[in-house]
C-alpha cells in the first residue's frame, strides 16, 4: 500500500509524530510503500487524518 503524508506534523501529539516517523514519513508529500499487515493498519488508523492511503 502507498502512504502519503498530506498535512504537517507541526503542533501534533508527540505520539502521532513518532508514528509518522516510524512509517518513514518525515516531510509533506513524501510517499512510502508498506506491506499490508495489522501493525501498519493500526499505525495508519492512529494518524489517518494526516495521510492519504492507496491500496
Amino acid at each position: 500500500m502507498k502512504i502519503t503524508l498530506m498535512k504537517s506534523l507541526i503542533g501534533r501529539k508527540k505520539s502521532h509524530i513518532a508514528t509518522a516517523q516510524a512509517l518513514g514519513l518525515r516531510k509533506i508529500g513524501v510517499t512510502v510503500e508498506k506491506q499490508d499487515n495489522e501493525a501498519i493498519r493500526g499505525m495508519i488508523k492512529e494518524i489517518s487524518y494526516l495521510l492519504k492511503v492507496e491500496e
